[in-house]
């Protein structure tokens, strides 16, 4: 997957770890075991993406599939991972307890590297796992090969790419993909690490290129670090970029080019858009091209090299239509020549018989001037089943009374359907994400 670098320095750099790529040609992070995992189904499940990355990089071509487990899954998670994947081998940490899952073939991965005695024979098309983030339903099991992974970019040199996602996950990993195919070191955060101390050392590791989804980047807008950093640009992805994020983003780094990629673990990268301006133009749709799209019933689909090959497990629906285009589950409005997104077909709060997408309503709410962010979920009502309730983040300097509340409730109604206007209005100081660094969308 990665060549020497003929001594360029390229590296991973978490913060506990430095991994050297331009040493994986000649060392292990897996000791002399590699050998014991070829043709296997390997459960990758450790803890530091330092680790994840020189066991990922050594695992291609030699695994027959590997199974990237998701950060922070308990045992009962990776049981259930590896029965679905039927996982003959497991990758764990070496500075941990080996958990016990029922795979009897068990390696340990440590850094720093130690030098290899023979070097590795790749003879495999590994099929990479990666689980979907669940966000409107329980997490999925994705196929990928490294061509259908790698197949939205080519190297660029000087970028220094960095990314608030784990690796593990598939924006992650695109980013991880993406570094390994050039010459720059890549910066990763770490699960423990604040989002002002990160900025920090994306500042000391000159980051010019960093990646995450808007809740990451909303996060950044709230920190007192964040010109820290001075990237050249700025990727979101993983969620609905609204006006309100991408106008912040980019008066705070008005030298950087601020966009938003469209990409899913099952369809790949599908688009980017750089203009400053949330949702896609219409012109995007189009039945033929390296990547097609459809509008069906107002569900985004997509057709393309870069999509996963199928659902992995004994039960697995299918993941393609006839046509081969799959379909997103996202649900897009067309006004004028652009289309923008709701929200997702399986996260819509039913108030009394009527849909509400929580996106469209944060959509609005972080619209006021006086909010930074929002979350928008369910509450139980015994009388029409669901209400629309919110967090609120405000601006710093914004005043948390009832006059406040009134005003932001009074913009939403103006700019909402009653039904859709949120009934409760919380302020609180943060939001809860999910370790895929997304909003929790229950209540």
């Amino acid at each position: 997957m990665t060549a020497a670098g003929g001594g360029r320095g390229r590296r991973v750099a978490t913060r506990d770890f430095a991994l050297e790529l331009d040493r994986l040609s000649g060392a292990s992070s897996l000791g002399e075991d590699p050998a014991r995992l070829e043709g296997r189904a390997v459960l990758l499940a450790v803890g530091d993406m330092a680790k994840a990355a020189a066991a990922l990089i050594e695992l291609d071509g030699v695994a027959r599939q590997i199974v990237l487990c998701p950060p922070g899954a308990g045992i009962d998670a990776l049981v259930a991972l590896a029965r679905a994947a039927a996982a003959d081998a497991l990758v764990h940490d070496g500075d941990a307890p080996t958990p016990e899952i029922g795979v009897e073939t068990r390696v340990a991965c440590r850094l720093p590297l130690q030098p290899l005695s023979a070097p590795r024979a790749a003879r495999f098309s590994t099929e990479w796992i990666l689980p979907t983030s669940g966000t409107s339903g329980p997490p999925k099991l994705v196929a990928h090969t490294l061509a259908t992974l790698t197949a939205a970019f080519h190297p660029v040199a000087g970028e220094r790419w960095a990314t608030f996602y784990d690796i593990r996950r598939y924006g992650g990993l695109q980013i991880l993909l993406r570094a390994l195919s050039g010459a720059e070191p890549l910066t990763l955060s770490d699960p423990n690490e604040s989002v002002d101390a990160f900025l920090v050392r994306l500042g000391e590791a000159g980051a010019t290129h960093i990646s995450g989804t808007p809740s990451h980047w909303r996060k950044v807008l709230m920190s007192g670090e964040a010109r820290k950093i001075a990237p050249q640009r700025v990727r979101l992805s993983g969620e609905i970029a609204d006006d309100a994020v991408l106008a912040g983003l980019s008066a705070l780094y008005p030298q950087a080019r601020v966009e938003h990629a469209y990409a899913s673990t099952e369809a790949g990268v599908a688009f980017v858009v750089s203009d400053g301006r949330a949702g896609f133009p219409a012109s995007v749709v189009a039945d033929d091209g390296e990547v097609a799209l459809r509008v069906v019933d107002d569900v985004l689909r997509v057709r393309s090299n870069r999509a996963a090959l199928r659902y992995v497990g004994a039960d697995a629906p299918a993941l393609k239509d006839a046509d081969g285009f799959v379909d997103t589950g996202d649900v897009v409005a067309r006004s004028g020549e652009r289309y923008l997104f709701v929200g997702r077909r399986g996260g819509i709060i039913n108030v009394g018989g009527a849909k509400v997408h929580p996106e469209e309503v944060e959509a609005a709410l972080n619209a006021h001037r006086a909010v930074r962010a929002s979350r928008v979920f369910a509450r139980k009502s015994p009388i029409t089943g669901a209400l629309v309730a919110a967090e609120v983040v405000l601006r710093d300097g914004a005043a948390a009374d009832e006059g406040m509340k009134r005003d932001i409730l009074a913009a939403c109604r103006a700019a909402l359907p009653a039904h859709k206007a949120p009934s409760f209005v919380t302020f609180v100081a943060e939001l809860p994400i999910t370790d895929g660094g997304k909003l929790v969308r229950h209540g």
